[in-house]
């Protein structure tokens, strides 16, 4: 079965078009690839980003800036170097097709090391090394993806008064992060620093296709329709590059963690077809992120299919008829069914004059091979996921109902009512309303507890405010053992700043408190109070909110926020960004997307405070836009806040100006499945230690404080 199931594989992966697989269309081969400029050796641009880094927070901001842009060099020209030679060699080294008898396959095994041999040396020949040298870690891929270096580059060039290139920077960075408050703030005072019309706004890494289209679109809509051929056109031949840049980067160092297909690597061809299926899903995907615009969380809707539907009309207005029958037929590519389309079609070969059979004009060949590659990878991933074994869903690529919807759709003038649709689709899930009744006011179960505010009173849902949850001697014990248990960037792989550059984050899980209790390293006393504390908290946000359901702990983790010195001067970014629990905070859409990477099984959330000795670090709600503040509260020792955890309750944390501010932050769940594992072994641990004092009780032994 596998078998079988691997030569259809091979045979359909050997009939996708020529441009993906090998040589040119014609048989010539591809010229040598241009020799790189003599720039010596490529330096990893890993280094230099922590050379970058290291420098900013040195105060050398001169060297900072060097470092980080030469980062930002590398890391462009390392990607055009993969996309080259992965195009060179495709070229050079087609896949030859199996044949039939003994050793049939060796012909195409042998291709397929030629150009893996092509690759390397192309690699290493322009990058003056070898390729491993720019591998990097997770981090680093996530941090250039974000574009966390231009937020150091811009507070670095504010220190060196280059305003025009700050602003640059923060814009830069502000586009691929929307929900940014800092980031905006900071332009808004670059720009009345500079003068509101001094410098234009440049988005560092636009991608050229976007920046066509949009200017495509602008010129349409003031109907000069000449410029927006010329822009729309563009936009198109730059797609087409970027796809194949796209694809060519998926044949590259990846890591695959959420595409393990087969889920074992017991034999060859298993081996092959499963990494050769995590490359064609990422190729295949490309349609998607070509159509994301940098900090949006789904694609354009209907981006491609836009393209040919805005230049159908835009050349018959132009009166290029059989171009814009071209167009018409593309778009009915997608979606076959559009009526508005295929009158617009009937139309067109109306026009044309009467030498032109109408049946001779087809669709786009640009876009005619590009669909059929499409297709053909829907084929062979369908039809792998079948042979092979793993689940895959097929995404709905071409929404059909984002098209324009204008008066210009229908050329014989009918006019359509409605507006051109822009948003998020392709799958996305808005959040739902919370299908739970929505109670509050239950019993605060323990004494001394003061009801400070309700959901009204903090203008918002499903909120309140309590105060003396803990004792002032429990917060001193547990600002106490903080300091012996926590661990810098715990829970954010290491990074010790993970929000902001400003501060210095620690933190620690109540089983690593527990176990450092057990070994003698702190008090098992104070380890213990950390437990028993969330365990009351827990309790508190169940019987307060009145769930007819157990409540489960998701995640428990005391953290705590220390201002840097000298950092502080000109500060007005946020500790921690504006954000939702267990949902993607869209301001610029009004929406919460409830899906992955988001936490969406989270229910509750609760913060429980253990000090006030800083200044700053005000927990504030606001509304969906990120940017209304509706409720502001002050930190102190035991007040607890507590709130669902969805798009209902945005929410972020003001800088932390001087001192330490720390906090036990706890998230619940009601679904059991997706209880916290380390609290199941932190309640196996307290069983077991309850069972020895139980012991120790027994034989009359007096139990010790500390094990």
């Amino acid at each position: 079965m596998r078998e079988s199931t691997w030569v259809s594989l091979l045979l359909l992966l050997l009939l996708l078009p020529a441009p993906q697989w090998g040589g040119p269309q014609d048989g010539r081969r591809e010229p040598e690839p241009e020799p790189e400029p003599d720039r010596g050796p490529l330096q990893p641009f890993d280094l230099l980003y922590a050379s970058g880094v290291a420098a900013y927070y040195s105060g050398d901001y001169e060297s900072a800036v060097r470092d980080l842009e030469a980062a930002l060099r590398s890391h462009r020209r390392l990607r055009d170097i993969r996309t080259r030679c992965a195009r060179h060699c495709a070229a050079r080294r087609p896949l030859a097709p199996p044949g039939a008898g003994p050793g049939a396959e060796l012909p195409f095994f042998r291709a397929v090391l030629e150009r893996a041999r092509c690759y390397r040396s192309c690699q290493s020949q322009r990058l003056g090394g070898p390729a491993s040298r720019h591998r990097v870690s997770e981090d680093v891929r996530s941090d250039f993806q974000r574009r966390v270096p231009y937020n150091y580059l811009q507070r670095a060039y504010i220190k060196l008064n280059q305003l025009k290139k700050a602003m640059e920077a923060a814009h830069t960075f502000f586009v691929a992060n929307p929900e940014h408050m800092e980031m905006q703030q900071n332009i808004e005072d670059y720009r009345m620093t500079a003068g509101a019309d001094a410098f234009q706004l440049i988005d560092r890494e636009a991608r050229p296709h976007l920046e066509s289209y949009n200017a495509g679109v602008k010129h349409y809509e003031a109907d000069d329709f000449e410029a927006a051929i010329k822009y729309f056109e563009q936009a198109l031949r730059e797609y087409f590059n970027e796809d194949m840049e796209c694809r060519a980067l998926c044949e590259g160092p990846q890591r695959f963690e959420d595409y393990e297909y087969l889920g074992y690597k017991g034999g060859l061809y298993e081996a092959i077809a499963d990494h050769y299926m995590q490359v064609l899903v990422c190729q295949h995907e490309c349609v998607r992120e070509l159509a994301t615009r940098p900090g949006r969380l789904s694609p354009i809707e209907n981006f491609l299919p836009l393209h040919y539907d805005y230049l159908q009309f835009a050349y018959y207005r132009v009166g290029e008829y059989v171009k814009a029958l071209e167009c018409a037929k593309a778009y009915l590519m997608f979606h076959p069914d559009d009526e508005d389309v295929l009158d617009n079609v009937d139309y067109y070969e109306s026009l044309l004059d009467g030498s032109i059979d109408p049946a001779s004009i087809e669709a786009r060949e640009d876009l005619t091979a590009f669909v059929k590659r499409h297709n053909h990878e829907s084929e062979l991933i369908k039809s792998a996921a079948k042979g092979l074994g793993f689940l895959y869903s097929e995404p709905n690529y071409w929404i059909s109902y984002g098209g324009r919807q204008d008066e210009n759709r229908v050329p014989s003038g009918v006019n359509v009512e409605g507006a051109e649709v822009h948003g998020l689709s392709m799958g996305k899930k808005s959040l739902p309303k919370i299908g739970r009744d929505l109670r509050e006011g239950g019993p605060l179960l323990y004494e001394n507890i003061t009801f400070v505010f309700n959901s009204e009173q903090l203008n918002g849902t499903q909120r309140v405010l309590l105060d003396n949850v803990l004792s002032e001697e429990q917060c001193r014990e547990l600002h106490s053992v903080a300091s012996g248990i926590m661990l810098l960037g715990d829970g954010y792989r290491g990074k010790t700043s993970p929000h902001t550059p400003n501060e210095k984050f620690e933190g620690a899980t109540v089983l690593k408190a527990l176990r450092f209790g057990y070994e003698g390293r702190v008090p098992l006393k104070s380890a213990r109070l950390f437990y028993d504390i969330s365990e009351k908290a827990r309790k508190i946000v169940e019987s307060y909110f009145m769930l007819n359901s157990t409540l489960y702990f998701s995640y428990t983790h005391m953290v705590c926020r220390t201002a840097l010195s000298g950092q502080q001067d000109r500060r007005n970014d946020l500790s921690h960004p504006i954000h939702a629990d267990n949902c993607l905070l869209d301001p610029e859409a009004n929406e919460c997307w409830k899906e992955p990477p988001a936490y969406t099984f989270r229910d509750y959330s609760a913060l429980l405070y253990m000090n006030d000795d800083f200044e700053g670090g005000e927990f504030i709600f606001t509304k969906m836009d990120a940017k209304t503040v509706t409720a502001s509260i002050k930190p102190k020792c035991g007040r607890m806040i507590s709130f669902s955890s969805g798009g209902e309750n945005p929410h972020g944390v003001k800088a932390v100006t001087k001192g330490q501010r720390c906090a036990v932050a706890l998230w619940f769940t009601l679904d059991p499945l997706y209880r916290e594992l380390e609290r199941i072994k932190a309640d196996e641990v307290i069983a077991i230690l309850d069972q020895e004092q139980h012991r120790k009780h027994e034989l009359n032994i007096n139990p010790k404080d500390e094990l």
